[in-house]
Formats: structure tokens, sequence, C-alpha cells
């Protein structure tokens, strides 16, 4: 027999149960973009099958297509069965958008209006992964809040400053639901069959599936710096917090030091000590990590990607850059051009 779902978790699936009665199953598509995450559809499908096994009827059916109709190419190389084209879709209940960590290419006219078209007539819009992305890039997070992968997150922050960039697992904003993608959707799912179905159900497909522990919107998709780094030091998190915050206008360590309470010289022991760098290396670090990750995913002009990551010498951001990662912003845009990489999630530049 499966062990009952903890209390904890069950509880946490409550939150956002919306019993609906079930007249017929509900109609999923699943859109596959270019170097999407084979990971991210299999787990929704298996809490979709799950469901249906544990309600012994089909609650849910569903079917994988592409723009053409034509196998979709994975960030993996794995590739699925494609049930067909986007003209062959009739009505749908929910469309799970799924992309990868870098689309190989905008959203084409075609998919960007059947979106639109699919969200008005009622459907349901969930995004996997990558699939925030797209939806951001044809406008239908504005004003609203979206969870998006943290790979992608300052890309898409600075593409979209309408959205309301979330660095939780998932988000439930009415009729449009996000989600980071991997290991996080088989909770965002079962959050779905909870608000879909009921609790029961969604229970016995954890069960199914062994999950123990249903996460929620709180939590989020990467582990503090505390937890990261083993040390529970609530002034060297505070730093840490106001330095990814504080990327385009950089403070100084005594700026930091005095907010949360030290001095600068026991700020760079706390540094040197946990984490091995000076506070003004560690904070170049994050900076050019945030500068890589917009040259990468955008078409931000490169003085634009300096100035965003707190670089006003253009001169002194190339020469740290290649210093840090073997290369120049401008020989790291060069590879994103070509398609080895990244993708457009900013407007073309003139």
């Amino acid at each position: 027999m499966v062990g009952a779902m903890p209390k904890s978790a069950n509880k946490a699936i409550e939150e956002q149960s919306s019993t609906i009665p079930d007249s017929a199953a509900r109609r999923c598509v699943f859109l596959l973009l270019p170097r999407y995450a084979p990971i991210d559809v299999s787990s929704a499908v298996a809490v979709l099958h799950a469901a249906n096994q544990h309600a012994d009827k089909a609650l849910f059916s569903w079917e994988i297509v592409t723009e053409n109709g034509k196998p979709q190419e994975s960030q993996n190389g794995l590739s699925l069965a494609v049930d067909g084209a986007l003209g062959d879709v009739g009505h749908s209940d929910l469309i799970f958008v799924c992309g990868g960590d870098h689309s190989s290419a905008d959203n084409t006219l075609k998919t960007v209006g059947w979106l639109r078209k699919a969200r008005r007539i009622g459907a349901m819009i969930v995004s996997l992964g990558g699939g925030t992305v797209a939806l951001a890039q044809a406008g239908m997070l504005k004003d609203r809040s979206a969870s998006v992968h943290w790979l992608q997150r300052a890309a898409v922050a600075e593409a979209n400053p309408e959205v309301e960039v979330r660095t939780s697992i998932f988000s439930m904003d009415m009729n449009i639901v996000t989600c980071a993608g991997g290991a996080s959707t088989v909770d965002m799912m079962l959050h779905l069959v909870a608000r879909l179905c009921d609790t029961e159900i969604a229970t016995g497909v954890a069960d199914r599936l062994a999950c123990s522990t249903a996460r929620t919107e709180r939590h989020d998709q990467v582990l503090s710096d505390n937890c990261r780094s083993g040390v529970r030091n609530q002034k060297l998190a505070d730093a840490l917090a106001i330095m990814r915050i504080e990327l385009e206008e950089p403070w100084r360590p005594s700026e930091i030091a005095t907010h949360v309470g030290m001095s600068t010289r026991q700020l760079e022991r706390l540094f040197s000590k946990h984490l091995g760098k000076s506070p003004k290396s560690y904070y170049l670090k994050l900076r050019l990590e945030h500068a890589r990750s917009l040259i990468q995913q955008t078409n931000m002009r490169l003085i634009d990607v300096a100035m965003a990551s707190g670089f006003s010498n253009q001169s002194y951001f190339s020469r740290v850059y290649r210093k840090q990662f073997g290369t120049s912003p401008h020989l790291e845009r060069g590879l994103t051009s070509s398609g080895a990489k990244g993708s457009s999630l900013a407007p073309k530049s003139k």
C-alpha cells in the first residue's frame, strides 16, 4: 500500500485546491519550441497519466505538437514523437508551452498569434522552463508575476520591465501558470491537479510518483547563499543580497558594511573566511556573470550590457570580462549570433 502524503505536503496542495466538476477529459496540448527540455514534458505527462490512473478514468488527454508538425530539436538531443502541427489543434483546455535553456530563435508570428488566440478563447496557458520566455516575448505576461528559470532571469527582467520576474519555482496568476521547469515541474503539476480536480487526486498522484513533499509557490529555485556555503551568518547573507540586487549601480564595500552593521575591515574578513574572496572581487564576479547572461540571451548593445552590469568604462569591462571568462564580450556575442548558443530576448538593436 502506498503511504499517505505527509500533512505538510497535503496542506500545501490544499491551498491550491479548487474543485471543478469533470464532465469530460480536459484536453492538454504540449507545444514544443526550439531546444525544449524533454524532462519538462515527460514530468508533466507523468503527472497527468498518474491522475488518470488514480481516478480510474480519463481526467486528462494530451497531444504533442510543433508549429509545423515536424519533430523539434531538444536541448539534450532526445526526440519526442509529434502528433501534429498548430493548425491541427482544435479546442484545448490547457496549453503547455515548452522551451529550453536557450531558444534558437524568437517566436514566429504564427506561434504568437496561436497562443494569443488560445488565451482569448479561455485556454489555461502553462509555461515550462524556457516557455516563460516565449510568453514574455509574446506580451502575454504584461503586468503579471512570472517565475523564470534563474539562468534566464536577468535577461527576461532587462527585456521585459513590465513583468514581475520571480525566483520561485512556479507562479499561478489567474489563467496563466509559469514554471521554472526541471524538478519543479512535478511540484507545479501537483498543485495544478489539485486546483482542477481535487486534493485527494493530487495526493494520490504524489503517492504514485513517490513525491513525499509538494513544494509551493513560496519556494525559491536555488539554495540560499547560507545553505549553499553551509554558513549561517545573517550579515553575510544580507551583504550578498545587496550585491545581487544592486548590479547596475554597485555599492562600495564601505556602504555595504555600514548597511549590515559592521566595519569595512570586518566585512572583508567575513568574505575572506567564508567565500575565499574580498567583497570587491566577489561583487565583480556577480556583475560579470550578469553581463554574460545578457550577452548570451539578449541582443542588447554591448555598451548597454556594460552599463546594466555596473561598468561605465567599456575598455575596463572588456578587460575584466576576458580575464574572467577567457574571451571578450565581442567574441561572446559573435558565438551567440552564429547560433552556438543563446537567443534574442530583447528587441533588435538599430
